[in-house]
């Protein structure tokens, strides 16, 4: 099953990297650039480089996702030889899981439209934060998919499951959503975070999660090819909201309690996508925090993000974006065996997390914390209320 996995990071890849380039050339044909933003952003003009990006990333995660529905329900079980004979022992399984690979196609191409949308034509925040508390509520009730299940017969049914599900996928989609402001700064972080959580889903043998984690991880690396620094291309709201989405949807798929050493649950394991995406998500909070601690609205993109923040003490753009993703690997590969170890070993892990987190403020804090509440003016935001470049 490795071997399948490995396969479809390679399809994504193959995919993505010439659909990519295609998109370099049509956006700028068609005129699809960065744009202005929305009333109240704090931003430099727009550079004159495509945001049509989401369009191949999309296209290299679905081709091969509804390419793979079809045929686990269509084509008979002996088909499947060769290299692909591990496949038919995990059918049964696999088929089990069409319907919520269906809700997921269909809610991740509604974001996309979404996202495409507001490239052009900029939503307003709260109508995007409704859209996707819609979306995330559709995907939770259509596909059964929910965190705290424990909690069904203490609490009187679903619905507070439902409820911490629903807001759970939607702060991880803005996260990545939020990290969308420098070169290659969400596309490495999503890729990063991506590979820990398809290690950790290899390690509990959990073949759907890890299939659909080597879509976004081959369709994310043929995208940075073109994304890095400097950028010929970004991704738009209509590649984050869906690699946000994605991440969100499949945190929530996964069960991370392994059998720990001494045959106890390891109940701990549950955090790993809090340790995973520790980086996006303190960018989130601290960015809210201060918005809020500045009478702005939260939804309205400036340049207080951890991103900026470095470049505003100091760091190329360039140098800020390989600091977070070298901290998001720091936090992501410890956080992939979280649910197979010993407590001791795994309060380690999340010292280490901890630990991280708190250098990172710790420098924040030693170059200038103070002058957050006046942004530099450095790296604008892009691609709806949080992320356009300049």
């Amino acid at each position: 099953m490795v071997l399948v996995v490995l396969s479809l990071i390679a399809a994504s890849f193959l995919i993505a990297l010439p659909a990519t380039w295609l998109a370099v050339v049509v956006g700028r044909k068609l005129g699809a650039l960065d744009s202005a933003g929305v009333a109240g952003q704090v931003k430099l003009p727009p550079r004159r480089i495509p945001n049509t990006g989401g369009v191949a990333i999309f296209g290299a995660i679905m081709i091969p996702l509804l390419g793979a529905i079809a045929v686990v329900g269509l084509v008979p079980v002996d088909t499947f030889t060769g290299w692909l004979e591990p496949v038919r022992a995990h059918l049964p399984g696999l088929a089990t899981k069409r319907p919520a690979a269906l809700t997921l196609a269909a809610c991740l191409a509604l974001l996309h439209l979404v996202g495409l949308f507001d490239d052009r034509r900029a939503l307003g925040p709260r109508l995007k934060l409704v859209i996707m508390l819609g979306v995330a509520a559709a995907t939770v009730w259509f596909s059964d998919t929910r965190l705290l299940t424990f909690l069904d017969s203490r609490v009187g049914g679903p619905w507070l499951s439902i409820l911490v599900t629903v807001l759970w996928i939607v702060v991880v989609t803005n996260a990545l959503n939020f990290l969308d402001n420098m070169d290659g700064l969400a596309g490495g972080v999503a890729l990063i975070a991506a590979a820990c959580f398809l290690a950790g889903a290899l390690v509990q043998g959990q073949w759907f999660v890890a299939a659909c984690l080597a879509l976004l991880v081959g369709s994310l690396a043929g995208f940075l090819v073109f994304n890095f620094p400097p950028a010929k291309i970004f991704m738009g709201d209509g590649g984050s909201l869906v690699i946000g989405f994605l991440l969100a949807f499949l945190t929530v798929r996964t069960t991370y309690i392994g059998e720990g050493p001494a045959g106890t649950n390891a109940w701990y394991g549950v955090l790993m996508p809090v340790v995973v995406l520790a980086v996006p998500l303190y960018d989130f909070t601290t960015v809210t925090i201060l918005r809020l601690s500045q009478g702005k609205s939260p939804m309205v993109g400036d340049l207080q993000h951890v991103s900026h923040r470095f470049v505003g003490r100091g760091m190329s753009k360039q140098s800020a974006v390989l600091v977070i993703w070298g901290l998001t690997a720091c936090t992501g590969i410890a956080g992939i065996f979280l649910g197979s170890l010993e407590a001791w070993k795994a309060a380690l892990v999340g010292i280490q997390v901890v630990m991280a987190l708190v250098v990172l403020a710790a420098f924040e804090h030693a170059t200038g914390w103070r002058s957050l509440s006046a942004p530099p003016p450095r790296e604008p935001d892009r691609t709806g209320e949080e992320h356009r470049h300049d």
